[in-house]
């Protein structure tokens, strides 16, 4: 089963049981989804959201969830805060299990050996290796970090 039809088979499920917020989460995610492919559609290409440009788009979506729930933190706005932290929780069923610190240590060697990688200069390389091997997976910023710390 794909990631989009889990997501049409939650909102389904949202709204028979009369969940408004992820009812509107789910929608959201939703339009993300055909708003990819509309975008696509333009640079000719006419496809269904593949399941690693999905997770991609979801990792988006949390990523400015976070963004803004600490922007209402910081703003006192716990109401909205809340809120943000649940759509967050929402989105993430969605997404692959994130890797813990050791499987990322592990991944970030495999990765450098697999790359060649002898300097910084090479860090790009590794990066773009390990964001199409393990989609969604990982923080950028933990495995830029110990890349940065591996090859400096």
């Amino acid at each position: 089963m794909s990631i989009r039809q889990e997501i049409t088979g939650a909102l389904k499920q949202a709204v028979k049981t009369q969940d408004r917020l992820a009812t509107s989460t789910l929608r959201l995610v939703i339009a993300a989804l055909k708003d990819h492919e509309i975008a696509s559609r333009a640079n000719g290409v006419s496809q269904m959201v593949s399941d690693e440009q999905a997770i991609g788009i979801l990792a988006k979506m949390v990523r400015q969830r976070r963004e803004a729930a600490e922007q209402f933190r910081k703003g006192d706005r716990t109401d909205l805060v809340d809120r943000e932290e649940a759509e967050v929780s929402i989105i993430t069923r969605f997404m692959p299990r994130p890797m813990d610190p050791e499987e990322l240590a592990r991944c970030v060697d495999v990765a450098i050996v697999e790359c060649d990688a002898l300097s910084l200069k090479d860090m790009g390389r590794v990066m773009a290796l390990l964001k199409t091997s393990y989609p969604g997976r990982f923080d950028g910023a933990a495995a830029s970090a110990l890349v940065r710390k591996r090859l400096g």
